[in-house]
């Protein structure tokens, strides 16, 4: 495989391996450790969002704050309390503040005038506060450590001297999480003692063993006030810290402060304190290295840079969504700041975009947490939807996630070969699904009845995403019986999934609306929720929407009563599921996919399409700014965008598909720089974990066309690239114990398909549409393909390969 990239400089990787070999208490006091990252990639935030969050994250611990550097309330499922520091499940801090005091004047530092984020880190520069002082607050967590370090270096840009007190303004806020009552977390108020012999604040919650303690080499106790005005909610204490500087002319001093926590005792408090202190130098540099094998892992090279960037990214913001709570499981949060805890479904997405881009640890940890206490909750089969950090479940499950979690098992079941991984899922998957199908499909038309991805109220008969991932789930666990060496339940798997899909093309087609209906149910039912929808779109000043749901409402009120059908009302997105599974019928699917086009936003697609405007794919989004009350109505959101690229691809329309991507690129460091909102382009979750479904799936899957059979040491290529991209490449994928790279290159004349794997017994299995190419030459040797229908493969198990076609 190719080597790194310079993203992280050799220069770079001296400097931590030095690090990492003569790392003490005393160098760390002394290096500045945002300039040793200098050489890696950093994305500056916009001025127009500072009063905007960013995310400090962790897998133990995360800070959540604005880029201006205050901690305002933040969030709405503990209202105004998802910022600041957290160690779940308790909050340690909802913030902190800085205050300069010189020549008898007090400053506070309460508006960075610039936000840099890096992949692991991120800093706060503040130009403009004091004269003559450029102060600049880096930040960071390791891995694995319930502590964040925090550096405020003090750049002296005048020609004298300068001496001032730095003070270090602490409110501890030791809290339980979102359900902790359900688990006997009680708050109590948090009470302050000065510790001598550490030069740290401790603060403890009265009623709790959950500590807090921060410090710095040299601080003092503050015995003068700090001015800044910050007063957040709860049950909270106010402690500061003091430290006197003498920064000479034209040179910088630099303070490095620790902040440990602990939910369990005061001495694992203590010791990660000191351990972090000593040892921040050696913990940065080995947080980095961990970054540069994310970076390295399913690297992309493409035309597009800012499409390339936004993908590396998205591998980065998912590791910033790595929630460890050891006394509950490790696993991938959905969503910061107010989803820090684990979800069924999201995971059901992210998790496939994980494995393709090479996280299989992660993956094999968040599957276990979610089976785990699914299986505590709920011991037939089915898979919860939602649970708190403290292990509190909210839901045990909507009925899509079921089946979905069926499909995730089989998806990375082809990644990686692991037939005891299968073995220790399947039994699970045979009980949803004989939960699925027996409990709730009261009428026996194999459509389960229940709600799905839309969370409308009364939306809960039976939902074209629940139907279709239904289909999917017994196709997939069809597979998975026979690699049980179970056939007779495999037959019976594929028989009915087979049979859904019929039925799915008959019953939820829907031809005078061009789409797929959004569900099926009675007359009665139908009327009720158009009645809704009509008040939501005239609220929302949607008048074309308005006017068809009128129209609607007239054809089905001449329906005999007690009719039940399919029904086109919300054109929620859910109807483009048939086209993401790839079940669609080819012409029902061009027919749906060009109808759901026309319900999108330059950012990407509606999740109702109702909510759209008249000017659809061209009017402007209005942005979180101008917002003042949470709400996900009016939403373009990125699964819904990514499902479509899917969709399009699976029908052979790359260039479609990249144009819903493209679309959710324009999302890419909007309003936090290096991530991507939940909502486009700027609102809702600041890191959002399914986003690297709809990157990953479309990029890795199918415009590479990567289509892994691990446990049979075969891996399929069937790329599909987009027109615009003449020359790609894809490298250090891993499947199974093997690693392929791909580069791609497309000419006027030839095609050239350059592979790579790491083991010379696995089998590469390239197709192509038959006819499209006429000569193939494999390392130099005109070769005939083998044709198979509607495909013409070329195989080989060469660890290096050059195929060239035209």
């Amino acid at each position: 495989m190719n080597t790194l990239k310079k993203r992280f400089s050799v220069l770079g990787l001296a400097w931590i391996s030095l690090l990492v070999t003569n790392c003490t208490q005393k160098i760390s006091s002394k290096l500045n450790l945002e300039k040793s990252l200098s050489n890696v990639e950093s994305i500056k935030g916009r001025t127009e969002y500072l009063n905007s969050p960013y995310v400090t994250a962790g897998d133990r611990l995360y800070m959540i704050g604005h880029q201006n550097g205050q901690f305002p309330d933040l969030g709405w499922h503990v209202a105004g309390e998802m910022g600041g520091i957290w160690d779940h499940p308790i909050k340690l801090i909802d913030g902190f503040t800085g205050t300069i005091v010189i020549n008898g004047q007090s400053t506070c530092l309460s508006q960075a005038d610039e936000f840099v984020n890096y992949p692991f880190a991120n800093k706060h520069a503040y130009q403009s506060a004091v004269k003559g002082l450029s102060i600049e607050r880096f930040q960071f967590i390791p891995d694995g450590q319930e502590a964040v370090v925090i550096e405020y270096t003090f750049n002296n840009t005048e020609a004298t001297d300068k001496t001032f007190t730095f003070l270090f303004d602490t409110y501890t806020d030791l809290r339980p999480v979102w359900l902790g009552e359900k688990t006997g977390m009680i708050d109590g108020n948090d009470e302050a003692t000065w510790d001598e012999a550490t030069n740290t604040w401790i603060v403890k919650d009265a009623l709790n063993p959950w500590f807090v303690m921060f410090g710095g080499l040299n601080a003092e106790k503050a015995n003068v006030t700090p001015v800044c005005n910050y007063q957040p909610q709860g049950k909270g204490c106010r402690a500061a810290l003091s430290f006197t500087l003498t920064v000479p002319a034209n040179s910088a001093k630099t303070i490095p402060i620790t902040i440990a926590g602990s939910y369990q005792s005061s001495q694992q408090m203590k010791d990660t304190y000191q351990f972090v202190q000593t040892n921040a130098s050696k913990l940065l540099a080995e947080k980095r290295l961990r970054y540069e094998s994310i970076d390295h892992q399913t690297r992309l090279t493409i035309p597009d840079k800012k499409l390339e960037q936004a993908f590396r990214w998205v591998k980065y913001d998912t590791d910033w969504l790595i929630r460890d709570v050891p006394e509950i499981g490790r696993g991938l949060s959905a969503g910061l700041p107010d989803y820090p805890w684990w979800f069924g479904v999201d995971g059901e997405y992210a998790l496939q975009g994980l494995i393709a881009t090479g996280r299989k640890d992660v993956v094999y940890n968040a599957i276990d947490l979610i089976h785990k206490i699914s299986k505590k909750t709920s011991d037939n089969g089915k898979i919860l939807h939602e649970v708190s950090t403290n292990g509190a479940v909210f839901n045990d499950g909507n009925i899509n996630e079921t089946p979905q979690f069926a499909s995730l098992i089989y998806k990375v079941y082809q990644w990686t070969g692991d037939k005891e991984f299968l073995a220790k899922y399947f039994p699970t998957i045979k009980k949803g699904l004989d939960w699925l199908m027996t409990k709730n499909d009261a009428n026996g038309n194999l459509f389960p009845d229940g709600f799905g991805m839309m969370e409308i109220h009364g939306m809960n008969s039976e939902m074209i995403d629940v139907a279709v991932y239904t289909q999917k789930a017994f196709a997939d666990a069809a597979e998975m019986a026979k690699a049980m060496d179970d056939n007779a339940l495999a037959t019976m798997y594929s028989d009915k999934a087979q049979l859904i899909r019929q039925k799915i093309n008959k019953d939820f087609w829907v031809a005078d609306a061009n789409s797929f209906a959004d569900f099926i149910g009675t007359k009665e039912q139908a009327l009720h929720l158009i009645d809704d929808a009509i008040i939501r779109a005239d609220t929302l000043k949607k008048p074309w929407a308005v006017e068809e749901l009128n129209i609607t409402k007239n054809k089905i009120s001449a329906l005999p009563a007690n009719t039940s059908q399919g029904f086109v009302l919300h054109h929620n997105w859910v109807v483009n599921t048939p086209m993401e599974m790839g079940i669609a019928d080819a012409d029902k699917a061009i027919i749906a996919l060009n109808t759901a086009s026309k319900f999108v936003s330059p950012f990407g697609v509606f999740v109702t399409g109702i909510d759209r405007d008249e000017t659809a794919g061209k009017d402007e989004m209005p942005t979180s700014l101008n917002r003042k009350i949470f709400t996900y109505t009016g939403a373009v959101m990125t699964l819904p965008t990514g499902v479509l690229a899917i969709a399009e691809n699976n029908y052979g329309r790359p260039d479609r598909a990249l144009h819903y991507l493209n679309a959710m690129t324009k999302s890419f460091s909007f309003a936090l720089p290096g991530s991507i909102y939940e909502v486009s382009p700027d609102y809702g979750m600041v890191a959002q974990a399914w986003n690297l479904y709809s990157y990953g799936v479309p990029i890795v899957q199918q415009f590479f066309g990567i289509q892994p059979k691990a446990s049979e040491k075969t891996i399929l290529i069937q790329p599909q690239m987009p027109s615009t991209w003449h020359q790609a490449s894809l490298e250090n994928v891993k499947v199974g114990d093997n690693e392929i790279g791909i580069h791609y290159d497309n000419n006027s004349n030839n095609l050239t398909l350059k592979i790579e794997q790491s083991q010379s017994d696995w089998k590469l299995v390239l197709t192509f549409p038959t006819g499209k190419y006429h000569h193939f030459v494999l390392n130099g040797k005109v070769v005939v393909p083998i044709n198979k229908g509607k495909s013409d493969i070329i195989e080989s198990s060469e660890k290096k390969i050059s195929l060239v076609l035209n």
